[in-house]
């Protein structure tokens, strides 16, 4: 009993890879929040993007027939 007792204690004070887990933790309380806002405004996003592109692509389209000097 007094062995599993010592092996118990050996684990406990182990702290290899607690390093590794905080920042795992951080990199997810970070990315997690992220997650939501982006699913969230997932459709506003969308638009926006397809709106930005359809600019560009018109903006590009009227000066392809122009000289640009």
């Amino acid at each position: 009993m007094r062995k599993l007792l010592n092996l118990a204690m050996r684990i406990h004070r182990d702290e290899r890879g607690a390093e590794g887990l905080e920042k795992l933790l951080i990199i997810a309380a970070i990315v997690l929040p992220l997650l939501a806002v982006l699913l969230y405004f997932k459709d506003y996003i969308v638009e926006w993007v397809q709106e930005s592109s359809d600019e560009v692509r018109d903006d590009s389209d009227s000066s392809l027939g122009q000289d640009p000097f």
